[in-house]
């Protein structure tokens, strides 16, 4: 039986399982976060991970929720609360897999306090619910599978992705993160598996951004896999079939996004580990339709950016002085290499310069326009053929030809294979400056192109670094070389958050642009002084407002979002910010 509902002529009628599940938050003028119409009462509450509070309850709520009785006596404040939480947490050692099971259990059981947990111990907790050990979950999810989180799209349910989208848990979605599981970070495809990146990543946009959970929602387009291991496995939950390709799985794709605009016209998505083929495709196809954003291609970017012009404050050197040199160009190099352009060009650098600045390798060589056959979203970042070969080089040219020709400042590694920069290779490039700068991006940890440790030893401790997985300082000539982690998180959140109370139409490259200037605007002079190149990921929050209010100003100013001024921006992100206390539950 359900609750009994009062109808439009004043009788009663059965209310429907469907408006139970739905949530509708509402903001009061004090600020005050509020869940309107709450049905729940008793074991149904407490079994809701959004408006379960724990021993937080109040004796008034017990009364008035059917809970007396249902929790031990005296209600727990929330510094209480976090404080045994952790402690269950410390009591799973050093394990990164165990801690990632039991933070997702507390996600599942209340979420505020998954929340609360995660905002006090931020440094800690971010490489547990996230990179590297979600590359870990991932791998073994259907093994470690608990609860079900947003919602896994198939191909049978062509034809009626509108009704399906129905069933998410709110009725006001205003952010999305979706995946077709392809290329989870450096591990390739990873069938249903691959749900852990936009249920992680979503995380990220409420501790950051202080998006409200009830706002967002992750979603996995599961259109199959052509993992054997997988395939293989009795207890893989996903569809069970070669992954889709071609016309039909865009037809599925379209549906999914005409389905989306008909359905939360103002939600804000994002495109997340797609090959890169589809990244590309996906994200030219769509980014008109809606406000729409990949952020491997243009999140990764705005962060390497950031972490360059960092180093170009740390060096005293100018934006225009550096030679980049990419090794990988999948979609996250490719969008660097464009992002790089385009912050070049704005510094006054066109022709041949440009071109030169930014060097690309892929698995065959130097990307350049000799080569016979050049992947579309490759060409507007490779070489000129005559160029090349003014320079002694061809599209076939390998990583140490290209290092003796250019003489790079910046080395930065998105290939997913491990040990790419090779003693020899951080060698020649230290050769040629002062204080080179490497970013060995590909993650999990074991995917990364150079250790830190062996980076600062073939450097005389001279290189600035950043890693894409975490990792710990080092002891080098008697001193402690700190490494920078190039953590998406800097950028997307902020990004995503401006984009909805803007009410953007697009996503544009020159918001990345905005978020990329604001976060190196944010690293302070003794961390530069240091070698670091971000500023602390425990100061994530006002990291992300910050990056937030540049990319509404860009927003504004380019007209695809709505006119704001400075301080209707301030008012929206106060409105919009979710400071992660329990909301008031107000019952039917």
């Amino acid at each position: 039986m359900y609750p009994m509902r009062r109808t439009l002529d004043g009788g009663t009628g059965p209310e429907s399982e469907d408006s139970i599940l739905k949530y509708r938050i509402e903001r009061s003028r004090n600020g005050e976060w509020i869940v309107a119409d709450v049905w729940k009462r008793g074991s149904g509450l407490l079994s809701d991970p959004l408006l379960n509070k724990g021993t937080a309850f109040s004796k008034e709520e017990r009364e008035l929720f059917e809970l007396d009785a249902m929790l031990p006596y005296q209600p727990t404040d929330r510094a209480h609360q976090v404080q045994r939480a952790y402690e269950h947490l410390q009591d799973r050692g050093d394990n990164a897999l165990e801690k990632y099971v039991a933070m997702t259990g507390l996600m599942d059981r209340n979420e505020t306090l998954f929340y609360q947990v995660l905002a006090n111990n931020v440094e800690e907790l971010l490489p547990i619910v996230y990179t590297p050990t979600v590359g870990t979950a991932a791998m073994g999810y259907s093994h470690l599978f608990r609860r079900g989180r947003g919602l896994w799209i198939t191909p049978e349910h062509k034809g009626r992705i509108f009704e399906i989208l129905g069933h998410a848990r709110s009725e006001d979605v205003k952010l999305i993160v979706v995946t077709d599981n392809e290329r989870i970070l450096g591990l390739g495809d990873q069938g249903v598996g691959g749900m852990v990146i936009p249920i992680g990543k979503l995380a990220l946009y409420t501790l950051g951004a202080g998006i409200h959970p009830a706002y967002t929602l992750p979603i996995s387009l599961d259109v199959g896999t052509n993992n054997e291991r997988l395939l293989n496995d009795d207890l893989y939950a996903g569809w069970r079939h070669p992954r889709l390709r071609g016309d039909e799985y865009y037809e599925l794709v379209d549906e999914f996004v005409d389905a989306i605009e008909r359905r939360w016209p103002q939600a804000v998505l994002q495109w997340e580990d797609f090959k890169k083929i589809n990244a590309f495709t996906l994200l030219d196809r769509y980014q008109d339709q809606l406000p729409s954003f990949n952020d491997d291609i243009q999140g990764t970017a705005g962060v390497v950016v950031a972490g360059i012009l960092a180093a170009c404050r740390a060096t005293g050197t100018k934006l225009a002085d550096q030679r980049v040199l990419l090794v990988g160009a999948g979609a996250a190099g490719v969008g660097i290499a464009r992002h790089l352009r385009h912050e070049l060009e704005q510094s006054g650098v066109s022709g041949n310069d440009l071109c030169r600045a930014v060097s690309l390798l892929d698995t065959s060589g130097l990307v350049a326009t000799d080569r016979a056959q050049l992947d579309l979203h490759k060409q507007d970042v490779a070489w000129p053929a005559e160029l090349a070969s003014q320079n002694g080089l061809s599209g076939e040219s390998q990583l140490m030809d290209v290092i003796k020709a250019v003489h790079p400042t910046v080395l930065i590694g998105t290939t997913g294979e491990a040990g790419v920069f090779s003693e020899s290779v951080v060698r020649t490039v230290a050769s040629y400056v002062e204080r080179p700068v490497v970013m060995a991006l590909s993650n999990p940890t074991s995917k990364t192109e150079a250790k830190p440790a062996d980076v600062f030893e073939w450097t005389e401790g001279r290189a600035l670094m950043a890693t894409g997985s975490p990792f710990d300082s080092v002891e080098y000539g008697g001193k402690t070389l700190r490494v920078s982690q190039g953590n998406n998180v800097y950028v997307f959140p902020g990004v995503g958050l401006a984009a909805i109370i803007t009410g953007a139409k697009q996503v544009t490259d020159s918001m990345f642009a905005a978020a990329a200037n604001a976060l190196a605007d944010l690293v302070s002079e003794e961390d530069l002084e240091a070698g670091v190149l971000y500023p602390p990921l425990a100061d994530l929050r006002t990291i992300s407002r910050a990056i937030a209010r540049a990319v509404a100003r860009a927003a504004c100013e380019s007209g695809v979002g709505r006119q704001m001024s400075d301080e209707d921006i301030e008012a929206a992100l106060d409105h919009e910010i979710w400071d992660l206390d329990y909301p008031t539950l107000r019952p039917v």
